[in-house]
């Protein structure tokens, strides 16, 4: 029974010694044909060597070389620099260059960023932008023209001179509409918003205080209430003097053409 035990102890020794003279074969066979290569490199290589730095990079890095000169160097990226996309395979997630004309990319048909002096549009670079765009930004990207766009106009103000809708017969009323869209610095600009047009109006005896809106009327200097009263008098007496010389006009027309009728009258009269 001990004789069975110690060979089964001596067959396990021997066995145990064997695998690890096969693990030291493999691992010599690995240096000769990939001379340099360590599996325990630092920076998310999962293989590297001395002279060529990360040979292939851990899961979900980018594998990019960078440049130093005549030299080239394995570097694992958690996302790509600038002018480089990331593209994923089962084999090996690698950092591939844009297109000449752009300064980042989101893929190689892409460009979120151009080169100086190109204009960015829908992810390609142009040397103009196409009609109906307009460069804008730093970035020199092509946005849609925008035009001015107004409202519509608003109900004309009531008649009014100098903030007061009383004592006058002729003033001013007025109308305006709002802006709906701004234009952009090439779009249309926009039309008039506020437009004013004479008013007749029958005139009123203004009420202690009255102004346009029912607020009270400002205390002013003696020196400018009189200049105001001389003003609308003389308005009052100019207004007055064109109605009765409109009057005097029309009077005068009606007497001319009752005079003529009555000549045809007479000369008809005569005829006969």
């Amino acid at each position: 029974m001990q004789l069975q035990l110690i060979s089964l102890v001596l067959i396990c020794l021997h066995s145990m010694e064997y695998i690890d003279s096969q693990h030291a074969s493999r691992i010599r066979r690995h240096r000769k044909l990939h001379p340099g290569v360590s599996h325990g490199c630092q920076g998310g290589c999962a293989t590297c060597s001395d002279y060529n730095g990360c040979l292939s990079c851990k899961p979900r890095l980018f594998f990019f070389l960078e440049r130093d000169g005549m030299r080239q160097t394995g570097v694992c990226l958690s996302s790509c620099p600038s002018g480089y996309y990331g593209t994923r395979s089962p084999d090996i997630n690698k950092c591939t260059k844009c297109k000449a004309d752009c300064d980042a990319c989101f893929n190689r048909n892409f460009c979120t960023k151009c080169k100086a002096g190109l204009y960015l549009h829908m992810g390609k670079c142009l040397d103009v932008c196409p009609d109906g765009f307009e460069p804008i930004g730093q970035h020199m990207e092509c946005t849609a023209i925008v035009h001015c766009e107004v409202g519509e106009w608003s109900q004309w103000s009531p008649c009014s001179k100098r903030g007061k809708t009383c004592g006058f017969k002729r003033g001013e009323e007025s109308r305006t509409r709002e802006t709906l869209r701004i234009p952009s610095a090439s779009g249309d600009t926009c039309p008039a918003t506020k437009e004013k047009r004479k008013c007749v109006v029958q005139r009123r005896q203004c009420r202690k205080g009255e102004r346009k809106g029912g607020g009270e009327r400002k205390r002013r200097p003696n020196k400018e209430n009189k200049e105001e009263n001389r003003e609308s008098r003389q308005e009052e007496r100019d207004t007055d003097n064109r109605e009765e010389s409109e009057n005097k006009n029309k009077t005068e027309h009606r007497r001319r053409k009752a005079q003529n009728k009555q000549r045809i009258s007479t000369a008809g009269s005569t005829v006969q």
